[in-house]
């Protein structure tokens, strides 16, 4: 009891900044959350729907370098503040255009590019805050406390937003959001306090020799690199994933808004329980190889179920074992991270990790969008009732996105085997021991 009470009392303001983002983060995932759906019963499209995450995800690959270039440079408490307050604000716009009966699609493009750039901006500063708050000892912990909030908030998400939506409406929602958002914005302002390290109070560089130091220390740390471009690979199966997720489950007879949000909440239940079995998980010997057979698993197995299942629990039953383990596989990835860059240095190496490791998301929500509505469904529509591709996928609208699963399911397979000999990435695993 003593060493737990220590722990919480060293965790203080770290426990404290998560808890109040988890509350904020529920808010904003309520609001995403309606307008998927509200968007795709606008213009019944995967790639419509698709394209809010690509307008979310592009500033990621066009602005990071210099975001962390900037976060090196900045207050980070400042930066956080400040995001936090101009992407609440792109959420008060879609407020007043909903109540004006003006809301559009095309609006929701823009806000969302607005959001991804103060998310662009912000999370290396976060992850700096994260180090600066937190006592070493303590980083092992972070990856499973950061996917139980996030667990929390996908078993929250749909269940509470479909209850909202059907009792006040849109309007609560984005309520709900906002009210979230003042509640984490002032525990920030007034509670919690972030120290200022090296590279803020060190010598003036020029914003392009800023950014380009965070690339040239991946060009010497190869391991790291490989790492990111494998991760690259997984996103891209990832994001190709979400983009028909949606198409699928909305638009199957058997399945709808309730066999969705029933779905994302099985997702968010595996990822509660993997989140509390990684925060009590003992360091393991190989974290690379942990890493690699947690995704791994993720990517043979629900793919492969949401492709061939016909039935509400054989997908829930693949979205548990494809999340299960994906927190134990983030908490020994964090650690890597912490571990091997420099604190110094770390906002600059992480953005450049937000162009490497993430260019394939905006790339993968167009293709995956594209690819169902183009490809896939007419493919599936041309199908006669008694071909092998409708006895495994279906007939009828979605079944050409449930064939497309059938695709990723091999594809996401293809890249675990593809980077399970990198070498540079085995050796990760004597620089990061503690």
């Amino acid at each position: 009891m003593k060493n737990f009470i220590n722990t919480i009392s060293e965790m203080r303001n770290y426990l404290l900044l998560w808890i109040t983002q988890m509350i904020s983060g529920l808010g904003s995932a309520m609001t995403s959350y309606a307008l998927v759906i509200w968007s795709y019963t606008q213009e019944d499209s995967a790639l419509v729907t698709a394209m809010l995450m690509v307008c979310t995800y592009a500033p990621y690959v066009l602005c990071s370098v210099f975001a962390g270039a900037l976060s090196d440079r900045w207050d980070k408490k400042k930066i956080l503040l400040v995001c936090d307050a101009l992407a609440a604000l792109s959420t008060v716009v879609v407020l007043f255009l909903l109540k004006a009966d003006q809301l559009r699609v095309w609006h929701l493009y823009i806000i969302n590019a607005v959001s991804g750039l103060m998310n662009t901006i912000q999370q290396p500063a976060s992850e700096v805050a994260v180090t600066a708050i937190l006592p070493r000892k303590h980083y092992q912990k972070v990856g499973g406390l950061r996917y139980l909030s996030s667990s929390i908030n996908s078993i929250l998400t749909p269940i509470i937003a479909t209850a909202m939506l059907g009792l006040g409406g849109m309007d609560v929602v984005i309520f709900i959001d906002l009210a979230s958002f003042v509640a984490a914005f002032l525990v920030l302002l007034l509670f919690i306090p972030i120290p200022c390290i090296a590279a803020e109070q060190g010598k003036k560089e020029n914003l392009l020799q800023a950014a380009d130091e965070g690339i040239r220390w991946l060009q010497k740390n190869l391991g790291i690199f490989h790492l990111m471009l494998f991760l690259a690979g997984i996103n891209l199966v990832a994001s190709m994933y979400n983009a028909a997720f949606p198409a699928m489950m909305l638009s199957k007879p058997n399945a709808g808004e309730l066999s969705m949000g029933v779905v994302n909440a099985v997702i968010g239940i595996a990822s509660l329980v993997g989140s509390i079995l990684a925060t009590f998980m003992k360091t393991p010997k190989s974290r690379v190889r942990a890493i690699w057979i947690c995704l791994m698993l993720s990517m043979s197995t629900e793919n492969f179920f949401l492709a061939f299942g016909q039935s509400l629990p054989v997908w829930c039953f693949g979205a548990f074992l494809g999340w299960v383990a994906i927190p134990w596989m983030n908490t020994n990835l964090d650690a890597i991270f912490r571990l091997t860059i420099p604190e110094e240095i770390q906002g600059r190496v992480f953005a450049a990790r937000n162009t490497f490791q993430f260019f394939t998301i905006p790339l993968g929500y167009l293709m995956g969008g594209w690819l169902v509505d183009q490809l896939f469904e007419p493919i599936m529509a041309s199908q006669d009732a008694h071909s092998l591709l409708v006895r495994c996928f279906g007939i009828g609208k979605g079944s050409g996105a449930a064939c497309f699963f059938g695709v990723l399911w091999v594809m996401g397979i293809g890249v675990c085997l593809l980077f399970c000999r990198d070498k540079h990435i085995w050796k990760l695993d004597t620089s990061a021991q503690f």
